[in-house]
């Protein structure tokens, strides 16, 4: 018997295999962070950002990152958030003043604002190319894991978005309009782009980090632009970064910063090889269930994600015989076009699990 493991045993819906639907449902809720930690964490970006105006009067403040866009995962680990200094604009900026004096005194600022409530708060800004890295050795959640904040101290550009530093020097971003596109992307999509964009968050650190997560996030902007089933959605973002990687690396979304996005270690080719290979996985997933073969496109799909305590692999003895039924229906299917057709009955394409692709020998979905 096969089982679907959902959130809750008790819900458990007997003999009937998982829909990928179901599945990304599952994965997507075990993934993000819980009310109780997005509150406290906004929280202590609220005891950030007052510090900042404090120190900084008349200037604002801004969020950016998986908080502010609704995508964070689970643990979760940092905040973005950034201080426009009103004060600096026409004193700081290219072939102006730098942003040391500036970052020591918001660092200065937040570590006296905070040091009662964390005693153990570390706040360092020297030798470092953009943020402040606040250190409050407390997690938000239960787990042992430190809580970090980035801090950007920017100044506002003349003509679009802002200048945020760059080791001693400036250079231009527009982190507001960052946020701005995510939030219209979030609503126009009914939080489509949040959840896929958490998924392929969650796929990129289990298979490597071929991309930080604003590159998903600013390839999605050109993606995923509707509601859609979050299968789709992640397999158009994947033809589309395959697509706009295959040129070049991807320029910012805002249309200010210099340069493009960066990659992580590896090569642009490498990363596009990559995402084909997995690209290929989830279309083998998706046609495998059009196909009326749900464990095997679960077995795709647990190993695109390649995370075994979240996504475990389905019963593989189930799987077998489920490759044994596909097997024997592709037989008979290319022995009945073969004598219609009068052609060879190896040329008759199959599509899915193949014979020598075995199921891995891997505790079953059912068992928690």
């Amino acid at each position: 018997m096969t089982t679907l493991l959902t959130a809750s045993a008790d819900d458990a819906v007997p003999d009937r295999p998982p829909t990928l639907r179901e599945l990304l449902e599952l994965l997507r809720a075990r993934i993000q962070v819980t009310p109780e930690e997005l509150a406290e964490a906004r929280r202590r970006r609220d005891l950030l950002a007052a510090a900042l105006l404090d120190e900084f009067p008349g200037s604002r403040t801004y969020v950016n990152g998986s908080v502010a866009h609704s995508d964070a995962l689970d643990p979760l680990t940092d905040i973005d958030l950034g201080v426009v200094v009103a004060e600096a604009k026409d004193t700081h900026g290219p072939g102006k003043k730098g942003c040391a004096d500036l970052q020591k005194r918001a660092a200065e600022a937040i570590r006296d604002a905070l040091k009662e409530e964390f005693p153990y708060l570390r706040v360092e800004w020297k030798a470092r190319k953009r943020s402040i890295l606040v250190r409050f050795a407390k997690s938000i959640s239960s787990g042992d894991g430190e809580f970090t904040a980035d801090v950007i101290v920017a100044i506002e550009h003349p003509d679009k978005g802002l200048y945020i530093p760059n080791h001693a020097t400036w250079s231009r971003s527009h982190p507001e309009e960052h946020t701005r596109m995510v939030r219209v992307a979030n609503k126009t999509t009914q939080m489509t782009f949040a959840r896929v964009v958490r998924l392929l968050k969650h796929y990129n650190r289990r298979n490597q980090h071929p991309l930080c997560s604003w590159n998903i996030k600013a390839l999605a902007l050109g993606a995923i632009t509707a509601p859609t089933r979050l299968v789709v959605g992640m397999k158009d973002w994947f033809d589309h970064a395959i697509d706009e990687l295959s040129e070049g690396l991807t320029e910012d979304p805002a249309g200010v910063a210099e340069k493009p996005i960066a990659l992580n270690e590896l090569t642009r080719t490498q990363v596009v090889d990559q995402l084909e290979r997995d690209r290929d996985r989830l279309v083998r997933a998706i046609e495998l269930e059009d196909a009326g073969y749900p464990l095997q496109a679960h077995e795709q799909l647990a190993k695109f994600f390649n995370d075994k305590d979240l996504l475990p692999f389905p019963d593989p003895d189930a799987v077998l015989a489920e490759v044994a039924r596909k097997l024997a229906a592709d037989r008979a299917a290319a022995k009945t076009a073969a004598a219609a057709a009068v052609v060879p009955i190896a040329t008759v394409p199959v599509v899915g699990h193949h014979p020598d692709q075995h199921a891995p020998r891997t505790r079953s979905w059912g068992v928690g």
